[in-house]
């Protein structure tokens, strides 16, 4: 899961300062539970919590990534954007997989400036690349719009049992 390399960049974003690329253990000190708590509730995990998290998740290779974009050249160097795909091998489809894109956040203060479709983009880039058919995600009606932008089409409908 951890890379040391941005993502490749996509065309028309070689000019451009931010970086998507995948989350790092150095990513809890650039905010990144903070951006998420943007989206929903997410306390603060300690560094040994988010440590043992994230090797959890790397564990599973590319069946799970995160992404973040971050400004190297900024100071602070915060993660503005995060989103993830996790890939469900299936036995439907001869064994076919399918991608799942969830936690999708822009910081409040970088909004307007492409960085969430850049990495929904890049995330279903990354899903294609895996072998998956589909690439399915779950929003709110007011972000149809957005996630149309993206390339998604409204099909069926969400249910949930929450705990």
């Amino acid at each position: 899961m951890a890379s040391t390399s941005p993502e490749p960049a996509a065309a028309g974003e070689t000019n451009d300062p931010i970086h998507i690329r995948r989350l790092e253990l150095s990513d809890h000190e650039r905010g990144f539970v903070a951006l998420l708590s943007q989206l929903s509730a997410c306390p603060d995990l300690t560094a040994s919590e988010f440590a043992t998290r994230f090797a959890e998740l790397a564990a599973q290779g590319d069946d799970h990534v995160i992404l973040v974009a971050e400004d190297p050249s900024a100071s602070d160097r915060r993660i503005l954007a995060t989103g993830c795909l996790f890939v469900e091998r299936k036995f439907l489809r001869g064994g076919g997989k399918v991608g799942h894109v969830e936690d999708v956040v822009v910081d409040a203060a970088a909004r307007g400036r492409g960085l969430g479709l850049r990495v929904v983009r890049r995330l279903v880039e990354i899903a294609r690349d895996a072998g998956c058919y589909k690439v399915i995600l779950d929003c709110t009606p007011e972000l149809r719009a957005y996630y149309a932008r993206c390339g998604f089409v409204e099909k069926g409908v969400q249910m949930a049992v929450y705990f």
